[in-house]
């Protein structure tokens, strides 16, 4: 794969002087054809005026966007056009026509393109069927529900076959179960029309079921990069491990480590699962040789990229030394955080 879209040290600022707002600050990151990136982070983040810069809706202060090979910053409005078309754009309102029908609202980016009606229709009916709403083709926008709407957005988005899609907060407005299904859709975009795809989110789980890398913003900055494992897996920066740490809930809160300590006598470590450092069954056996009780008592492991990841939470009984041995070797290949002030908490 070649990246399709570089971001090469930019810079997007609003305003002037004092009162400047520096929404995208020093950005170089790759996205690679075919893949699908997401980009989270919270409410003013930058995300969404990064997402604006790839299509020219905003221009770079400095530094370039190239797309496709084009500089974006370097083309007039009208040059900017065709390469449009090859981006498809998907809102997490819809913005669909409430007086069109489903049909009419698929066909109109190809009616603004001049295709003949013969073609519209041929098109249309294709993609109503690729979002599985042929049945909806006559409907109105207010007869459908959140997930039929934005299917329609997608097949709109679709429609004149684009190369790149973006998706802004696309799955905000629905419920997971609706989220879910659309996300199914999205992949199958990926996999099926080859698009590449950016995911503009502020849900670590979107990012977890969709995405194969991701950059995280906070303040205008990409502040970590990476597959989608990786960062999961081994989140640098603090704004990550609070995203990460809103998608997996496998360590207990503080309040949550009180509550166990009351109740299980043992010694209380969390103790990290991934494929790269051996399974749960490893860990539990190293206990087992250094004769060790170990009792599950939080934690979860689930799957990302069809890679296992999580953690375990256990309350350990036995020797002192012998369970000092056990987390030396643990912490040769995983990562472990123990709760000594709760131990002594409970020994005391």
């Amino acid at each position: 794969m070649s990246p399709i879209i570089r971001f090469d040290g930019v810079h997007k600022t609003f305003g002037e002087g004092p009162k400047a707002v520096h929404a995208v600050e020093d950005v170089t990151l790759d996205i690679e054809e075919g893949e699908i990136f997401g980009v989270i982070g919270y409410s003013g983040a930058g995300k969404s005026t990064l997402v604006r810069l790839i299509n020219g809706l905003e221009r770079a202060t400095s530094g370039t966007v190239q797309v496709d090979g084009h500089t974006v910053s370097a083309l007039s409005e009208r040059e900017l056009r065709p390469l449009r078309t090859d981006i498809g754009m998907v809102f997490q309102q819809f913005n669909l026509f409430s007086s069109k029908s489903v049909a009419e609202n698929v066909a109109y980016p190809l009616r603004v393109a001049g295709w003949d009606k013969e073609r519209r229709r041929a098109r249309v009916a294709e993609l109503l069927q690729f979002v599985g709403l042929s049945d909806k083709a006559q409907a109105r926008p207010a007869e459908l529900s959140g997930g039929q709407k934005q299917r329609v957005g997608i097949a709109r988005a679709l429609a004149s076959q684009p190369k790149i899609l973006l998706a802004d907060e696309a799955t905000s407005a629905l419920d997971p179960e609706t989220t879910r299904e659309v996300l199914g859709l999205l992949r199958r975009v990926n996999s099926e029309l080859g698009l590449t795809i950016v995911v503009i989110t502020h849900e670590m789980d979107v990012v977890k079921y969709l995405c194969h890398r991701v950059a995280v913003m906070e303040h205008g900055r990409v502040i970590e990069q990476g597959t989608v494992y990786d960062v999961f897996s081994r989140p640098r920066h603090e704004a990550t491990r609070r995203f990460v740490g809103t998608s997996l809930r496998d360590r207990p809160s503080p309040e949550v480590l009180t509550r166990l300590a009351a109740s299980h006598p043992g010694r209380l470590v969390t103790v990290a699962v991934q494929e790269d450092t051996g399974s749960s069954a490893r860990i539990m056996r190293t206990f087992a040789e250094r004769e060790v009780d170990g009792a599950i008592v939080y934690g979860g492991i689930t799957e990302i990229g069809e890679r296992p990841f999580g953690s375990l939470t256990l309350s350990l009984t036995g020797d002192p030394a012998a369970i000092d041995r056990a987390l030396a070797e643990l912490r040769t290949f995983t990562d472990v955080e123990d709760y000594p002030a709760l131990a002594g908490r409970e020994r005391s």
